[in-house]
């Protein structure tokens, strides 16, 4: 899936946006599914588009205005240009993450890797499977050698290794990837306490989410991974679609702070109350119950509401779930000021973002989220500009690529540090790439079969 970010200042009328994508030679076919560009309010559209089939000569893209180009257009895309299911890495990773303009240097990576200047794999080899994943049960180990990817599961709740499996054959798919041998916690908390002072010292599992007494090594969620890889797809709340789909413009919507979510912490049923004490300033709502049970009685439970709804309230509450909540970079992507509670736990890009620049930060207890909502009311131009950078930083660090470079730098990186050969185990399995009999894709940078000559 691809995006384009379009920048028009003037229109006027019922004049629509017309997108006109096709092969640079006529001697090529290719299906490519384009929705109509999504307004996001500030003057930008963003044009998206999926392939079902490669080009080698290149794709060009025409965004009219009327009759009119806009901007640049026509955009020349020189092909080789593949779909997403075709197996074709670069074999340069300096040359792919250049084409990406991937950050050369990224925060939270450089953090979590302080505490491992060396990754001994025979010891992990040893200890995580006789200690953390017994006592977690969610631990997947993963090899990719010559950039084929190897699994095996390690305790009873592995399921999600599936969002897993298909971040890594995508990256895959474009770049080839160093060889490394890691363990990757696919639970909800993470796994490593252990201080580096500590006798023995921690070890570099990797995981979604991370925490500001834990040393694991912190991946992209797999909520946004998936949601990348299947936007226009199998997924319409992605992190694309959200930017055009932010409700009214800020002076119509709702002067209210809206939460909505299962029970998964005391805090949320905390929420509720306020909601019932102070309705002119929170409406707050339990969608689902499963740790408290027993206050569905007292509280109530309130119908689900899309996604999409949220946005028509100009505050948002982001309350911690189990962990961190995933909600919050969907959250900031919308137009509407996020108040965020304080937090032990953090997501990957959590080390960009500043209070009061991007966020308002409430404390753990929302003791002061009421005061907080009264100061939005009552500075409203402050609250607007500071909801407004949380948005743009968002969009910047949660476009589809800078998650793709932020995986191959963690690998990068890790496999510098080994202090061994990764090894396929006993009992691992070739995670294979999908079949390409729906889309044609014959890559360049591969030999063809003798047989096909």
């Amino acid at each position: 899936m691809k995006c384009f970010y379009v920048f028009i200042f003037l229109f006027s009328g019922r004049t629509q946006f017309k997108v006109v994508i096709k092969a640079l030679s006529p001697k090529e076919i290719s299906r490519i599914y384009t929705p109509k560009p999504l307004n996001r309010n500030d003057g930008t559209f963003l044009m998206r588009y999926r392939m079902y089939g490669s080009v080698q000569k290149g794709l060009k893209i025409e965004i009219l205005y009327g009759d009119k180009h806009v901007a640049r257009s026509p955009y020349i895309l020189k092909g080789p240009v593949y779909h997403e299911y075709c197996d074709c890495p670069e074999e340069d990773p300096e040359i792919w993450q250049n084409i990406l303009s991937c950050p050369s240097q990224e925060p939270r990576i450089s953090k979590d890797f302080a505490s491992f200047p060396t990754i001994d794999l025979q010891r992990m080899l040893k200890e995580i499977p006789t200690k953390i994943s017994q006592t977690r049960g969610a631990i997947v180990h993963y090899t990719i050698l010559n950039n084929h990817i190897y699994r095996r599961s390690l305790g009873k709740y592995t399921d999600f290794k599936m969002f897993s499996d298909e971040m890594l054959l995508s990256l895959a798919r474009k770049v080839h990837l160093p060889d490394v041998e890691f363990y990757l916690n696919v639970g909800d908390w993470p796994v490593e306490y252990r201080k580096a002072n500590d006798t023995p010292g921690p070890i570099p599992v990797i995981s979604w989410c991370g925490s500001v007494d834990s040393r694991d090594i912190v991946l992209p969620t797999y909520d946004v991974t998936h949601s990348t890889l299947e936007t226009l797809r199998g997924v319409t709340n992605d992190l694309l679609s959200i930017q055009g789909n932010t409700g009214p413009s800020w002076e119509n919507k709702t002067e209210r702070a809206l939460f909505r979510g299962r029970d998964s912490r005391e805090e949320r049923l905390y929420l509720v109350k306020l909601s019932k004490e102070n309705p002119e300033l929170l409406d707050a709502g339990i969608t689902g119950y499963f740790f408290f049970r027993e206050k569905e009685k007292d509280l109530g439970k309130v119908q689900l509401m899309g996604f999409f709804d949220f946005f028509k309230y100009k505050y948002q509450v982001n309350v911690d779930g189990t962990v961190a909540a995933y909600r919050f970079p969907y959250l900031l992507l919308g137009d509407s000021l996020v108040l965020k509670q304080a937090s032990q736990y953090y997501e990957h890009f959590y080390t960009e973002l500043k209070p009061w620049k991007h966020y308002v930060p409430v404390k753990r207890s929302l003791e002061d989220l009421l005061e907080k909502i009264k100061w939005a009311k009552e500075n409203d131009e402050e609250a607007r500009k500071i909801a407004k950078e949380g948005q743009l930083i968002a969009r910047e660090l949660l476009q589809p690529h800078r998650l793709y470079c932020y995986y191959y730098k963690v690998f990068q990186k890790y496999a510098k540090r080994q202090a061994s050969k990764p090894e396929i185990r006993d009992g691992m399995e070739l995670v294979p790439q999908p079949d390409d009999r729906d889309s044609v894709c014959s890559c360049h940078r591969k030999q063809p079969l003798r047989e096909d000559l």
